[in-house]
C-alpha cells in the first residue's frame, strides 16, 4: 500500500481519538442544519455523458441551455432530451491528449473550465479558466480567445468564478490561490492558505485591478440586483463576504453571512435573493482542523488527495442555502443522504427550477420548488 495512504490514514485516526477524547460527537458526521428540508433527493439528474465536473451553468439570452464547463476542458451545451449535450467550446487548442473524463494532471494542457457568465449586450460567453485564466467566446462557440492572464504583474493561478455588471461593462473575478492550483484545492483550505484575490476586468481599457487581497479561498461571485455590492464566498472560511461598491460604504468588505459548510458559487436569482451551494457541510473535525492550522498543514503534506478529501468531506450530500439580499437564511435545502446528489458546486434559479451543478460528479440535478 501506498505510504502515503498509510500516513494520511494513520493521522486522521490519531486526529479523531484526540478530538474525540475532548468531544462527545461524531467527528465526521455533518450537523445538523436547524430548519432545513430533505427534499433534494427528488431532483432529476441530466446525466453529463462521458464527462464529469459540470462546476458552473448558464442560460443565453434566448434561456437556451444550460451550458456548463466540465473537467476535460470542453463547454457543453443542454439541447433537450433527443439531443442530449453537444460540444459549445473549448478553452485551449492542444487538445491531442484530452480524451479522459478526468485527468487532473492534464487540466493545464486541456483546461479547466470553472465559472461561466453570457454579456448580455454581446452575447458573448466569458469563461474563468482554472489554468488558463479569463476567456471569452462569441455566441457560436468554437475556441475560446485570451482575455486576462495577469493583475498588477501577479500572473493568475486558479481563476474561480465571475459575474458582469452590465451597467459598468466590468467582470467581477477571483483567483482563489496565488501558490495552489485547482487540483490542490484541498491544500488551499488545510494550509490556512490565504493569498486569493478579488479583481475587477475592465471590458472597455482592458485593465485588471485587483481590489481584494489576502483572502482565503476566494470562490463564488454574485452582484447584488441594484449593483449596490459584491459577495465573495470565503471557502476555507464559510462565510460570504460583502464588498460595497457604492453608497456610504463604498470600498468597505463585511460578513454578508456565516454558514454551516463549504461554499462554491453563489448565484443571484430573480428577486435579488442569493442560492449558495455548499461543497459540503461542516463537520466537528472540519472545525477543529480550521481551527488549528497545526494539524490542516500536517495533513496537507501528506500529499495524497483522496484522504484529504476524505478528512472535510466523508458523507456526500448535497446543500443549498438561500439567503436575503441582507444575508438573512431564508431556506435550506439538502439531500443529507447523498441519494441522489453530491457535491453540489452551483445552483442556478430559473422557471420555478434549481439547476444545480457538481465539481465533481457527472450529472446536473433539476429540482422542482
Amino acid at each position: 500500500m501506498n505510504s502515503n495512504i498509510i500516513l494520511s490514514a494513520t493521522f486522521l485516526v490519531l486526529s479523531a481519538i484526540i478530538f474525540t477524547l475532548f468531544n462527545s460527537q461524531n467527528p465526521f458526521s455533518p450537523v445538523p442544519i436547524p430548519g432545513s428540508k430533505n427534499n433534494l433527493h427528488a431532483a432529476k439528474l441530466l446525466n453529463v455523458t462521458g464527462a464529469v465536473g459540470p462546476e458552473s451553468l448558464v442560460f443565453d439570452s434566448n434561456g437556451d441551455g444550460p451550458y456548463t464547463g466540465v473537467a476535460d476542458g470542453r463547454i457543453l451545451k443542454w439541447e433537450g432530451e433527443e439531443r442530449g449535450w453537444t460540444q459549445f467550446a473549448v478553452t485551449s487548442s492542444n487538445r491531442s491528449n484530452c480524451v479522459h473524463p478526468f485527468a487532473p494532471e492534464l487540466e493545464h494542457v486541456c483546461g479547466r473550465p470553472l465559472g461561466l457568465k453570457f454579456d448580455k449586450k454581446s452575447g458573448d460567453l466569458y469563461i474563468a479558466d482554472a489554468y488558463l485564466g479569463l476567456k471569452v467566446v462569441g455566441p457560436a462557440g468554437g475556441l475560446a480567445t485570451q482575455v486576462a492572464t495577469e493583475a498588477e504583474g501577479q500572473p493568475f493561478h486558479f481563476t474561480n468564478d465571475m459575474d458582469i455588471s452590465e451597467d459598468e461593462d466590468v467582470i467581477y473575478f477571483t483567483d482563489s490561490s496565488t501558490v495552489y492550483r485547482r487540483r490542490q484545492f484541498m491544500l488551499v483550505l488545510l494550509s490556512g492558505d490565504k493569498t486569493g484575490r478579488l479583481m475587477k476586468y475592465d471590458k472597455s481599457t482592458k485593465e485588471v485591478k485587483v481590489l481584494l487581497s489576502g483572502l482565503a479561498f476566494p470562490n463564488g461571485v454574485a452582484l447584488s440586483k441594484d449593483g449596490s455590492f459584491l459577495l465573495v464566498a470565503e471557502t476555507s472560511t464559510c462565510k460570504i463576504l460583502r464588498l460595497w461598491l457604492r453608497g456610504p460604504n463604498a470600498g468597505q468588505v463585511d460578513t454578508f453571512a456565516v454558514l454551516p459548510g463549504f461554499p462554491d458559487n453563489v448565484r443571484r436569482n430573480s428577486e435579488g435573493q442569493f442560492w449558495v451551494a455548499l461543497h459540503a457541510k461542516e463537520t466537528p473535525f472540519a472545525k477543529w482542523m480550521s481551527s488549528n492550522l497545526w494539524a490542516g498543514k500536517a495533513l496537507s503534506k501528506l500529499g495524497n488527495f483522496k484522504w484529504l478529501h476524505a478528512s472535510l468531506a466523508m458523507k456526500p450530500h448535497a446543500a443549498a442555502i438561500k439567503l436575503s439580499d441582507e444575508g438573512e437564511i431564508l431556506e435550506v435545502l439538502e439531500d443529507c443522504e447523498g441519494k441522489t446528489l453530491k457535491f453540489i458546486s452551483e445552483i442556478e434559479e430559473k422557471d420555478g427550477k434549481l439547476w444545480m451543478a457538481s465539481v465533481l460528479m457527472p450529472y446536473i440535478g433539476v429540482y422542482n420548488l
